[in-house]
């Protein structure tokens, strides 16, 4: 069930979004509340689940994994004993930075972030030794339009 949130919770969320460095003060005078009841609200969005986590953004270029791959992959195996080993898989490889299950003609995407196409190659051997796919194929990201972690309040 999702939670109910009011107009200030939103508001609280989206300073929270652009920058949850800022102070507990400073949020509440972007929303306009007292700095102990914007307290409360933030704590309670984080007790129900709604505020999951409050991380540092990294610029992925200046630690050198500029290269993003979207990774399309299908396969003929849908058992759970399969799917338990690709997800230890994924979760073994630090270049996997989003992974999906989809519908449609796709099984997988995954976004992938490495340093260069021969970092690519070496992710990809290392991925293809663990789990039998029947088809893997990446397109390399040549410009970053959009790149957001806000989601829309």
């Amino acid at each position: 069930m999702p939670a109910i949130i009011d107009e200030t919770d939103r508001r609280i969320l989206q300073v929270l979004q652009t920058d949850a460095s800022l102070s507990v003060d400073d949020i509440s005078a972007a929303v306009h509340l007292s700095r102990n009841a914007c307290w409360r609200r933030i704590k309670a969005l984080e007790q129900a689940g709604v505020i999951r986590a409050r991380v540092a953004l990294v610029d992925p270029a200046k630690v050198g994994v500029p290269l993003m791959a979207m990774v399309l992959i299908r396969t003929n195996a849908h058992d759970a004993q399969w799917m338990d080993k690709f997800q230890k898989a994924l979760r073994s490889l630090p270049e996997v930075v989003g992974a999906y299950r989809m519908t449609g003609d796709l099984d997988y995407v995954l976004r992938v972030r490495v340093a260069d196409v021969p970092a690519y190659d070496a992710f990809y051997k290392r991925l293809t030794a663990r789990i039998s796919v029947s088809d893997i194929s990446a397109s390399f990201v040549m410009e970053e339009i959009k790149e957001t972690t806000a989601v829309p309040l």
